[in-house]
């Protein structure tokens, strides 16, 4: 029952609330303020609260004038209200919150605390956020058939006022990302090329902490937007594009399990919202044809190559925020419009707007990276071979071949180019990030795919056409098919100048890793002569030695990426084994050699690969010249040896569960097939396994090794007889027939005691455990 109504009792307790008198402390009032934000009931905002109070408690609270100042824009936002006094009071109100802005953005300070109300933080509490989300909105919400025009400027000013609250004032941004309406809403303010900067930035702020992936479909008259954007304000939309095509951030992809990955798949069968905005953007017209464009323009070298690094350093260190760049930006496109231009696009300037042009460079170069990022991510989606077929019409690689010297991987300065905040050491710079990303385009361009050989130009086609005529081989069908008038033009092709630079490399250099994907993605798919010879003579395989050997590599990342390229370079090529044997001529580097190796075998495993792949077909062969390097070659000679093999099976098992197997370490599970598929065309399974048990009793746990490949396996069945892809590139890469890799695992798993090449055959009763359920927990 409620309790009875006391007179005076409603009075007393709001004496109680608002401090003596009835007037309302600052506490008190803050409390009710951010309660009603909220819950959207009582005290929801500064306008409720009367001017009186306001002025009185603004000094002692140190509100700088904020309420009062929202109390006003409130009463002149209403319907049929004078908007050019809104505009008034928020130039009274921007540089309250843009100075604190610039404070949290170059010093890097931490959210204050809610007890020292900073200007941001106190605009947002008396209902500042929600009111500029009004004013602009509410063209699109009136009933009225003459609508209310907001101007370009106020426009501007809401959209300023709004990013600088959320970098500064914690929750902010994730509020207006629950708000739909407004995100869509923002969208058609990006039509405006006045207000685009502004908008642009919200946007890329607000997705970044959206919870669900915004749907590109959903935004109002898209391939109009897009059709209207000139280059510049097509480059900053890929900025936002980024966050909406690519797939949300579950975790590093070698780091989550394949058994999360496909238990995820199953609950999902249909395609992302990613994927379905990929699509989304391919249907536009004229869309990737434009981002080639963009990507393949020539930078301005009008103010001389050494005047713009030094601008370049000199001005980076401290921008490391895309406001502070968009907001130089704004400076130099109020330059007069009959400024001439180059051939970049980039307007001339006179010497009292040097600043803004050296800006205007520094944008090219970084919408470079946004346009090669989308480009890297529709290159690895569900459409992927309609983007190859377009940026190859639209000469892509050429023309990026035409940059790298003097942009992309143009000489550095003398002087470090550090971020504010960062070392020397970071890859944050947009010179460093432009390589990467140049590297990662080059690795999903080349995988797997025929178009790879636009990388080459025609001297280097014939180059390989020659070396299969010698080699008295057929030509490859994607060389022969190659368009001659799409590949790469000069003196050099891309890949030739890739591998100039590879070799030139500091020992200690961070590209290495990126380098050798690159090259390797060149390499990858069904095994070909002709590319081998081709960077072999170049020097590849001495240059990947002499780092695994002579500088004795010391990074994980780099030296797997160095061993998986020297499994595709050997890889069957008994002049590649020459080779090595030549480099690693005394017992002593071979030694190195192998410990690097065995010093983690998730890491080499490729390689071990690639070697027993490449015996048993050497031994198979009656040739006087491999019987010679089979006799010759230290590694190879090291391989032959059962006893090795049977320990690389060992330990590969070893290091791998099925709660643990990710795409990264999966390829240890399957080298160790290979080994024992070579095994069974030879009649020599049950022996690998006899010494697997073995192996297990001198280790003093029998049954470990067996029982968990038992699981392995059983999950290897799962995993791939449903994925054509993957299937293909295991195919692929051992020239072994996938129905002999699921023939040689239902052997292996065959629950018939008796049979020689069944694992139960070699687990003792006491020691089976092979019907343990494997599930994601």
């Amino acid at each position: 029952m409620a309790a009875a109504a006391v007179p005076g009792a409603g009075r007393e307790r709001r004496a109680a609330a608002w401090g003596w008198g009835g007037r309302p402390c600052s506490g008190n009032i803050l409390d009710q303020l951010r309660q009603g934000q909220v819950t959207g009931q009582g005290l929801a905002r500064g306008a409720q609260i009367t001017e009186a109070f306001l002025k009185e408690r603004d000094k002692q609270a140190k509100w700088n004038g904020i309420p009062l100042l929202l109390q006003k824009l409130y009463v002149n936002s209403q319907p049929n209200s004078d908007f050019s006094k809104c505009q008034s009071i928020l130039k009274e109100i921007s540089p309250l919150l843009s100075m604190e802005a610039m404070v949290f953005v170059t010093e890097e300070r931490k959210f204050s605390q809610e007890s020292t109300f900073p200007n941001t933080y106190t605009f947002d509490l008396f209902g500042g956020v929600d009111l500029l989300v009004e004013i602009l909105m509410r063209p699109t919400l009136t009933t009225q058939k003459k609508k209310q025009k907001i101007s370009d400027d106020l426009t501007k000013d809401c959209l300023s006022i709004l990013y600088n609250t959320c970098i500064c004032t914690d929750g902010v941004t994730k509020r207006l990302a629950e708000r739909n309406d407004f995100v869509l809403f923002l969208f058609t303010l990006m039509t405006n090329r006045k207000t685009f900067l502004q908008t642009a930035t919200l946007i890329e702020d607000i997705l970044g902490v959206k919870k669900e992936m915004i749907r590109l479909e959903d935004i109002p008259n898209l391939a109009t937007l897009v059709s209207s954007f000139d280059q510049q304000q097509l480059a900053n939309f890929c900025r936002i594009l980024a966050v909406t095509i690519s797939e949300l951030d579950t975790g590093s992809d070698d780091k989550h399990t394949l058994l999360a990955k496909n238990a995820h798949q199953k609950k999902n069968l249909g395609p992302t919202c990613a994927e379905i905005n990929q699509a989304t953007l391919l249907n536009i017209p004229g869309f990737i044809e434009r981002l080639c464009k963009l990507a393949t323009r020539k930078v301005s070298e009008s103010t001389g190559t050494s005047s713009f690094l030094q601008e370049l350093e000199e001005w980076y260190t401290w921008l490391d925020n895309a406001l502070v760049l968009d907001a130089l930006m704004r400076v130099a496109n109020e330059e007069p419009e009959h400024n001439s231009s180059d051939e970049s696009g980039v307007a001339n300037t006179s010497s009292r707007t040097q600043l803004p042009q050296s800006m205007k460079i520094m944008h090219e170069i970084m919408y470079k990276l946004e346009v090669l990022y989308v480009l890297c991510v529709l290159l690895m989606g569900r459409q992927r071979n309609q983007v190859h077929k377009m940026i190859a019409e639209f000469k892509l690689i050429p023309g990026l071949n035409n940059l790298f010297d003097k942009l992309i991987w143009r000489k550095h300065s003398t002087s470090t180019l550090v971020l504010h905040g960062h070392n020397q050491n970071c890859d944050c710079s947009p010179d460093i990030t432009l390589k990467i990303q140049f590297l990662r385009l080059l690795q999903s361009f080349s995988d797997h795919h025929e178009n790879k050989y636009l990388l080459l130009n025609s001297q280097e086609l014939n180059e390989l056409s020659a070396i299969s005529l010698k080699a008295n081989i057929p030509e490859v069908d994607a060389v022969v098919n190659t368009d001659r008038s799409l590949v790469c033009d000069g003196k050099r092709g891309l890949l030739t100048r890739l591998l100039q630079v590879m070799k030139k490399e500091p020992t200690e250099s961070s590209f290495r890793f990126w380098q050798a994907r690159a090259v390797e993605s060149f390499l990858r798919g069904a095994t070909s002569y002709a590319d081998q010879m081709f960077l072999l003579k170049r020097g590849l395989l001495e240059h990947i030695l002499y780092c695994i050997v002579d500088s004795e590599c010391k990074s994980r990342d780099v030296l797997q990426s160095y061993f998986d390229l020297l499994g595709e370079l050997m890889k069957f090529n008994i002049d590649a084994f020459k080779r090595f044997n030549k480099y690693i001529n005394t017992d002593e580097k071979f030694q190195v050699f192998l410990n690097q190796i065995n010093s983690s075998l998730v890491d080499s495993n490729m390689l071990v690969r690639c070697i027993t792949l490449s015996l048993d077909r050497f031994e198979s062969q009656s040739d006087m010249k491999v019987v010679h390097v089979l006799s010759e070659c230290r590694l190879l000679s090291y391989m032959y040896q059962m006893n090795n093999r049977t320990t690389f099976l060992f330990r590969l098992i070893n290091i791998i569960h099925v709660q643990t197997l990710t795409q990264e370490n999966v390829s240890c599970l399957n080298t160790s097939l290979v080994i024992l598929m070579l095994a069974r065309r030879k009649d020599k399974l049950p022996g690998y396994l006899n010494a697997l048990q073995k192996m297990e009793y001198d280790e003093k746990y029998p049954g470990f090794i067996l029982n968990n490949f038992h699981s392995l396996l059983r999950f290897w069945q799962q995993h791939y007889l449903h994925k054509d892809k993957d299937s293909t590139c295991l195919e692929n890469s051992s020239c072994i027939s996938f129905t002999y890799w699921k023939e040689t695992v239902s052997i292996l798993l065959s629950p018939d005691r008796t049979s020689p090449c069944a694992l139960v055959s070699y687990i003792e009763e006491p020691y089976m455990d092979i019907d343990r359920n494997f599930t994601e927990e």
